[in-house]
């Protein structure tokens, strides 16, 4: 297992993919996001994830983007890009392309679609943690992949896999994350609105999309908890749910990505465009909505 686990840690965001009017990743945007994310206290980014459209980006574009991020942070923030993909030869090539970049590690959902074996799962990660030669980070997403790691076929890929270093757990099963910690890995929880219990039970921090948009709130949980202030860190961890809250919930959370963008466009004076097809924007009145129960909660 990869020694530089230890180095892992605290809130990283799950950083949205901004585009033009085009449709076309908007670097300079993009860079704004970093510095905002890092000036707010970021420890680090999940770049090209689940809120970052990962599956609608192409090999080059996700490389790319490991590549800004690497030159935007400067050492800053830790950079860790996702390289899941429907063929292990297109993830194993983002993954040579984030070493390339000089990414601090690279992470992946496991193989889906055609509902993969245990030794499949083992043998994809293996050809990517050997391409990417970086720490690895499993990301443990069933609701949207279909395949769930469980603590049996985490040991397996520990067993065959010396690169892995950790795992994104965006599960609310608590017994299995408790088992990812006992097994020595970096856990991050991926859901922020349980970051401060999964803390308890041993969590490095936590990787989400809406730390992106508010790191500040997750910043002062994690902060919180680690000088041992219980007290502050509930109160902090309450108020991050309720804007988590406001997001997660429906009809919303069909259209989060817009969310993000839409939240980030205010808070930073930037257009992050619409999301690509066949995601939907928001309207110009649920725009108008979000950002009006935002300001209700003192957060704009």
């Amino acid at each position: 297992m990869h020694q530089a686990r230890h180095e892992f840690k605290g809130v990283v965001a799950a950083i949205i993919t901004p585009y033009t009017a085009d449709g076309e990743i908007n670097e300079e945007v993009y860079r704004r996001i970093v510095d905002f994310n890092i000036d707010a206290g970021i420890d680090g980014f999940w770049v090209a994830g689940g809120t970052g459209e990962s599956v609608l980006l192409d090999d080059d574009e996700r490389i790319r983007l490991a590549q800004i991020t690497v030159d935007q942070a400067r050492g800053r923030a830790k950079s860790i890009i996702h390289v899941g993909a429907l063929t292990t030869r297109s993830a194993a090539r983002i993954a040579e392309g984030a070493h390339k970049a000089g990414a601090d590690a690279v992470c992946c959902v496991p193989p889906f679609f055609y509902h993969p074996s245990d030794r499949a799962i083992v043998e994809h990660y293996k050809a990517i943690g050997e391409a990417g030669d970086l720490p690895l980070f499993l990301y443990n997403l069933p609701s949207s992949t279909g395949v769930e790691i469980t603590p049996p076929l985490m040991e397996k890929i520990a067993e065959a896999v010396p690169q892995l270093a950790g795992i994104k757990h965006s599960v609310f099963d608590l017994n299995s994350f408790q088992a990812f910690v006992d097994m020595d890995l970096a856990a991050f929880i991926g859901i922020s609105g349980i970051l401060l219990p999964a803390m308890t039970l041993g969590a490095v921090g936590t990787i989400d999309g809406p730390p992106n948009a508010f790191p500040e709130l997750f910043v002062e949980v994690y902060d919180a908890y680690t000088k041992g202030d219980l007290k502050r860190a509930q109160k902090a961890q309450r108020r991050a749910s309720r804007f988590n809250s406001l997001i997660w919930s429906s009809p919303r959370r069909a259209a989060f990505h817009a969310c993000f963008k839409t939240i980030l466009s205010a808070r930073l004076g930037v257009d992050c465009g619409r999301p690509r097809p066949p995601l939907l924007d928001l309207t110009g009145e649920e725009k108008r909505d979000l950002l009006r129960s935002v300001r209700e909660m003192g957060l704009l």
